[in-house]
């Protein structure tokens, strides 16, 4: 049997200016923003919700590389680039912080597309995406240069 995601995979041909991709949810809860900051990020602001309080952020925050992360892995199921998300470079901001019950999801659009002169099976496709939550607001801007592939023969 013929795995079916293989069908549904986008090659560079495959790509236009103005597409869109629409990921799933991920829900966020203060242990899984704890638990990441413990290993990856620990300042209090991330991991201690009291101290989280009297922070810049006035409670505790997800750490921005906590949001990204999860960006990749929404970006992962949601854009079916036949080699992969293979990342060539690109832009990254927070407008406001992840919170502990935000429900993330992420917007992703093709701004350009450009083929590469020097190695005719592939292109650099820039995406921007935005990683939103359950009220819309953009918690995280991602502008990307994404490399996508031809297909053989």
């Amino acid at each position: 049997m013929k795995d079916k995601s293989l069908a549904q995979r986008l090659y560079l041909d495959d790509l236009e200016v103005g597409q869109e991709f629409l990921s799933g949810e991920h829900a966020l809860d203060a242990d899984q923003i704890i638990a990441y900051a413990r290993q990856f990020d620990p300042q209090p602001f991330h991991t201690d919700p009291e101290a989280a309080q009297g922070s810049f952020f006035q409670g505790l925050a997800a750490s921005g590389w906590h949001t990204m992360s999860l960006t990749m892995r929404l970006l992962v199921e949601s854009v079916p680039f036949a080699q992969g998300v293979i990342g060539a470079g690109g832009e990254v901001s927070w407008p406001q912080p992840t919170r502990p019950g935000d429900i993330l999801r992420v917007k992703s659009r093709i701004l350009e597309i450009r083929p590469s002169r020097s190695k005719p099976d592939r292109g650099l496709v820039k995406v921007q995406s935005l990683t939103l939550n359950q009220s819309d607001e953009v918690l995280l801007q991602l502008t990307a240069n994404l490399l996508a592939f031809r297909k053989e023969g």
